[in-house]
């Protein structure tokens, strides 16, 4: 089923993508326009979305199209259909005829007045703390036949090792940027309580009690009544936090 277009392996397509996405979500849109055009063929055009579900995380989706978009939205809010049951049972799910498929009532009812007749969603083997599927929507009837199946198993295969790396650095990315945020955080924290110690002539643990009291009394975040302290005391209240990136 796949095209023609390149003799380049699809698994070293999908690790260029990874390097040359910028966040997690484009590489997830690349992923997924590349699976539309690696699926498609002359008579049968198909449109693809990619879900991934992290934990702690609200869910991720990126398609090829506005169709794969639309019907991924439809999915969401019923919390039910092909995509997430493949999530959540860790197996294919086909559809070969939308009209004739019993699962996912609501679902059925929103998006069996459109053009879509068949779905695939196939889910794709990624770390213990995530889960991911493609999703692919045809408007023919039986449009993934045995051997079609079977080609979109194997993408989701190659396409599970750049997934997983471009998972990883988003997790790293996500713990740098927690990090520096927690810096600047006590950072300011610190501040605010010196300039209790001197106004008070305090320790800084009795500088620090005065912080947390404010903070419990007024309802107010730490940080943002330590600002509002540097803010008091400095003519200009930036507070930057300067370590090695």
């Amino acid at each position: 089923m796949a095209t023609d277009r390149t003799d380049e392996p699809v698994a070293k397509r999908l690790g260029e993508l990874v390097l040359t996405s910028s966040h997690v979500a484009e590489f997830l849109h690349d992923l997924a326009v590349e699976a539309a055009t690696e699926l498609s063929t002359t008579g049968q055009q198909v449109s693809c979305s990619i879900t991934v579900v992290r934990r702690k995380k609200s869910a991720t989706a990126a398609s090829s199209d506005g169709r794969a978009r639309a019907m991924d939205e439809v999915q969401y809010a019923f919390n039910d259909g092909p995509c997430l049951s493949a999530i959540r049972l860790a197996t294919t799910i086909h559809v070969p005829d939308l009209h004739n498929e019993s699962r996912w009532p609501e679902y059925l009812e929103a998006v069996n007045e459109g053009t879509l007749k068949s779905i695939l969603a196939v889910p794709v083997p990624v770390d213990n703390d995530a889960r991911a599927a493609l999703n692919l929507y045809s408007d023919g009837k039986d449009a993934f036949p045995a051997d079609s199946v079977a080609s979109a198993e194997r993408f989701a295969r190659e396409a599970s090792q750049s997934l997983r790396l471009a998972l990883r650095i988003a997790q790293l990315t996500d713990a740098r940027d927690d990090l520096a945020a927690a810096m600047a955080s006590r950072t300011t924290i610190d501040l605010a309580a010196g300039a209790i110690m001197g106004q008070n002539r305090c320790t800084q643990e009795t500088a620090m009690a005065i912080l947390k009291s404010a903070s419990s009394t007024r309802n107010i975040k730490l940080r943002d009544v330590a600002a509002r302290v540097i803010a008091s005391v400095a003519p200009d209240d930036t507070v930057s936090t300067h370590f090695d990136s």
